[in-house]
């Protein structure tokens, strides 16, 4: 958003305050006062009182652009970035289990052969915002976690055999978090998803 001259004004008015009240030296004022009036938008104001108090009197587009510099990043983007170590797993008459910190492939496909896998997400980072968990369970099993703050999408068909989504229970993450879809196929087999918080059991 485009400033005014008026807001330019105003907050010139909140540097020279601080000049006076020692926050700033009569250089730094001058430098700012030159940055200020050649900003054109409301962003561009925030070098120029980053660093200042925050219950100075700015306008409020400009205040409401200084507190979304200074948000932290949401936690879910944490969980985003990382290289996976494997993009597939194949369980045959044995057993995997994937937790703590590792990296969730965007497509990951397990195949499970009379045996089980056990994916644990809490402590995971995601390669990207959207992954897929492909299964194909034949006569096996395979349970899934999940944090609060990934959403997920169960979409598996089973014969003689189920997926089951338990994560629609409570509350669910916001829109911006990251996706987890779970597909594939159960034959004589199962797929349980759950959603736990860090420590629970």
């Amino acid at each position: 958003m485009r400033a005014s001259d008026a807001d330019r004004e105003q907050v010139a008015d909140v540097l020279r305050q601080a000049a006076s009240d020692g926050r700033l030296s009569l250089t730094e004022l001058e430098e700012r006062i030159e940055a200020l009036y050649a900003a054109k938008t409301y962003a561009d104001f925030e070098p120029v009182i980053r660093d200042l108090p925050g219950d100075l009197p700015l306008p409020p587009s400009a205040a409401i652009v200084r507190r979304a510099a200074a948000a932290p990043a949401p936690a879910s983007s944490a969980r985003v970035g990382g290289v996976p170590s494997s993009r597939s797993a194949k369980v045959v008459f044995s057993g995997l289990q994937r937790r703590g910190d590792w990296v969730v492939p965007q497509h990951y496909r397990i195949k499970a052969v009379f045996g089980g896998a056990d994916l644990d997400l809490r402590d995971a980072t995601l390669e990207s915002a959207e992954v897929e968990i492909d299964i194909k369970a034949v006569f096996g099993g395979v349970n899934i976690v999940v944090p609060p703050d990934i959403r997920v999408a169960v979409d598996g068909d089973g014969v003689f055999g189920a997926f089951n989504d338990d994560t629609t229970r409570g509350p669910q993450p916001g829109p911006g978090a990251p996706v987890v879809r779970v597909t594939g196929k159960a034959v004589f087999g199962g797929v349980n998803v759950q959603r736990k918080a860090a420590g629970e059991k």
